[in-house]
């Protein structure tokens, strides 16, 4: 998260009290992500204290927005712990804060765990399926906007910034994942809604008689309509990945398919094309993170992801594919 547009304390007291949500009794701007403008803000109501998220989107539309915060919705409604997005006195979900689209949503409870182990697996390895499962009756759709025609008409922006070492890899890549795309296997996934950017810290743990709980996962604003299978390969690539050496770790892995499949049974297609689904995720983030990199945005508060990391990533799923 990072704060691109400045609101006064004030512009905020006035928008949670039009929502109903009490008096705003503290904001903060938050660091930690790149796409949008986030505050933490807490508000008193009734004489307890409630503590929410305000976003003002940088990047997506009035008209993009729906389908996110009604997913949302829909999720909580049907059993996953998400943050519930408030609407105004009018119905509407989608707010306007200074001349830009934004949403108020619940902070959700816990701490992030940044170096999580078999049991975190496991827990969001379910919830995982079981979100996808619940999104199969929702019926706005949208495709994921960081896909595969983001990623060819990205790639020639970053390559001026590669060695030949790092155009090579990009562009082979980029290759093999056009020509996957066309696989008959490929085009019947099973699809749906999906996060997308579902990283260990856009997931909450609550600890629980000495263990952790997971009490919800956030950051929707990446999501769209794509194969359940990218998502879970998007989780296994950061959830089940050592940040130190960028290579698989094995046990957690072995976790969080595992608590997947006692909820949604991957197919047979689908574990044939997983390895290649994994090479696709670590594409799309290092690609992200080159564009964010080296072709930024201002914001006051901000901090860049490394690239090096996701190719790094990336060059291990391709080993594993052709050792």
């Amino acid at each position: 998260m990072a704060v691109y547009t400045e609101v006064s304390f004030s512009e905020a007291d006035a928008l949670l009290q039009a929502l109903g949500l009490g008096t705003l009794k503290s904001m903060q701007g938050c660091a930690g992500g790149i796409e949008n403008t986030n505050y933490f803000v807490s508000t008193r109501r009734n004489g307890q204290v409630h503590d929410y998220v305000l976003t003002l989107f940088e990047r997506l539309s009035f008209e993009q927005l729906p389908f996110y915060l009604k997913l949302m919705k829909h999720l909580a409604q049907h059993g996953i712990s998400v943050p519930e997005p408030h609407a105004n006195a009018q119905g509407e979900l989608v707010l306007h804060v200074k001349g830009k689209p934004a949403a108020v949503v619940d902070r959700l409870h816990g701490a992030s765990e940044l170096a999580p182990g078999p049991v975190h697996c496991a827990q969001v390895g379910a919830m995982l399926a079981r979100m996808h499962l619940a999104g199969r009756d929702f019926e706005p759709s949208q495709p994921n906007l960081r896909g595969l025609p983001w990623w060819n008409a990205t790639v020639p922006e970053v390559l001026p910034y590669l060695t030949i070492s790092q155009k090579t890899l990009i562009t082979q890549e980029l290759a093999y994942q056009n020509e996957l795309a066309t696989l008959p296997d490929y085009v019947t996934l099973p699809r749906g809604p999906i996060h997308a950017d579902l990283f260990c810290n856009n997931a909450m743990f609550d600890q629980v008689a000495g263990q952790p709980v997971l009490s919800g996962v956030f950051d929707f604003y990446f999501a769209g309509v794509d194969s359940w299978l990218f998502d879970l390969a998007v989780c296994l690539n950061d959830w089940c990945i050592d940040p130190a050496s960028a290579t698989p770790h094995a046990t957690r892995t072995q976790h969080f398919l595992s608590a997947y499949n006692a909820v949604r049974p991957l197919q047979a297609a689908e574990q044939e094309l997983l390895p290649a689904l994994l090479r696709a995720a670590a594409l799309r983030f290092w690609l992200s993170r080159l564009w964010d990199f080296y072709l930024p945005r201002q914001a006051s508060i901000l901090e860049a992801h490394d690239p090096s990391h996701f190719e790094r990533v990336l060059r291990h799923r391709v080993a594993e594919t052709h050792p």
